[in-house]
């Protein structure tokens, strides 16, 4: 059965200029039910993240803010919502739920956050609308529980994983893949173990054909037994903070690639959402709902002969 995480967290109360890319968390599921892709039975809400698992990621000082609500002025900015006590737990329960995906994977191949992939936030601060780093919060669970060995992040925002470079830069057990936009957020990029820049306007047949290059080879050469999927669809040509070309159809053929690799290799594939941020958020919701469709497909439909 495909899993997938969500809660009524997940669609926190933003002021009014940030409540655009918010409302996707809402859709996404509502269009998935309705059209009989899944069904309430393919939901699971999350548990919280204890401190404890927060600090085997981020510093003790920088928790220490958070919770007590006193990060200074200048780095609340640098993370652009308003700092709030709700907005702090809504990253718990996102950080632990990208977890839980992590876990029920290794049970069915694949699972899905509806939220999640908040790669800019660091050790020490977050930026970029990311406050806890999620995807780095689940890996050192897992290896640190034994429930994972070698983990592959497949980073496929429009914006470089700045967070996850720095975090795991250290790690030799987990593989920083970013394939991002080269003129785009963040301007000061970190060294990931494999960062591949693309131009403005690149669209479908080059941002694929670079893709085929060097996915598997790195499933070959790295022999992951964990993949994180971050999954934006900010690489649309339509995305207002993207600068790519990618078509609705180019970034499904992107999802069907990522999550045919994955299986192929029988390596658990967890999944999370990142950006985007068309001004159409029908375009932004049926492209997220592709890869909800393309899982639910490739791993509880099709048959093997």
């Amino acid at each position: 059965m495909l899993k997938i995480a969500y809660s009524d967290i997940f669609r926190y109360s933003v002021p009014e200029k940030h409540r655009f890319p918010m409302q996707k968390y809402t859709l996404i599921p509502e269009r998935l039910l309705a059209e009989g892709t899944i069904n309430n039975e393919n939901f699971f809400a999350p548990a919280r993240l204890s401190e404890e698992e927060i600090l085997t990621t981020h510093t003790p000082d920088y928790w220490h803010h958070l919770k007590t609500q006193t990060l200074p002025r200048k780095e609340a900015r640098a993370i652009g919502f308003e700092m709030t006590s709700t907005l702090v737990e809504r990253g718990r329960y996102i950080a632990h739920a990208t977890y839980e995906c992590a876990l029920f994977a290794q049970q069915y191949g694949v699972a899905m956050n509806v939220a999640g992939g908040t790669h800019h936030a660091f050790a020490d601060h977050g930026e970029g609308f990311c406050v806890l780093n999620d995807v780095c919060i689940a890996s050192n669970l897992l290896l640190n529980r034994g429930q994972a060995q070698k983990i592959l992040i497949v980073d496929l925002d429009v914006h470089q994983g700045n967070g996850n470079a720095s975090i795991m830069r250290d790690e030799p057990r987990v593989f920083v893949f970013s394939m991002h936009g080269a003129k785009n957020y963040p301007f000061r990029k970190q060294i990931s173990d494999l960062d591949i820049e693309l131009d403005n306007e690149t669209g479908d047949e080059e941002y694929l054909a670079i893709l085929k290059n060097i996915l598997p080879r790195l499933i070959d050469e790295f022999a992951p037994d964990m993949i994180f999927y971050q999954s934006a669809v900010d690489v649309l040509a339509t995305d207002k903070l993207g600068k790519l070309g990618l078509t609705i159809e180019g970034c499904k053929a992107r999802d069907e690639y990522v999550l045919r690799q994955a299986k192929v290799a029988n390596i658990p594939i967890a999944i999370v959402m990142g950006g985007g941020y068309s001004e159409d958020i029908e375009e932004v919701v049926e492209a997220h709902c592709n890869t909800f469709r393309l899982a639910q497909q490739i791993y509880f439909s099709e048959t093997t002969n």
